[in-house]
């Protein structure tokens, strides 16, 4: 396969899940995600700001978010977020530290 049709085919698939998390499954916590898995919602708009800094384009957290969810973080949490549990609470500091502040 060559190199474009591989870009081609790893944005097809961020764009899918991208939908698959904003659209499909708006449910799904971003604590709940973290927890789990050691990413969220936010992670992925904050790679996106990253990608966007290595090209040289400046784009700031909050515009980053606004990219990713198709909305600003206030509509998001206003429309989608519920209020997590004391032990979620507990578990995502600790998925945090593990996965973003080591990491970032």
């Amino acid at each position: 396969m060559d190199k474009q049709t591989e870009i081609e085919l790893q944005a097809a698939a961020f764009r899918r899940l991208q939908q698959h998390l904003m659209e499909d499954r708006t449910d799904v916590q971003n604590i709940d995600m973290m927890n789990l898995a050691g990413f969220c919602r936010n992670c992925l708009s904050r790679w996106y700001q990253e990608a966007a800094h290595e090209k040289g384009i400046e784009m700031g957290k909050d515009q980053a978010r606004e990219i990713f969810y198709g909305m600003t973080m206030d509509e998001w949490k206003s429309n989608y977020q519920t209020e997590a549990n004391p032990e979620k609470q507990a578990a995502f500091k600790v998925a945090f530290e593990e996965n973003v502040t080591k990491k970032g």
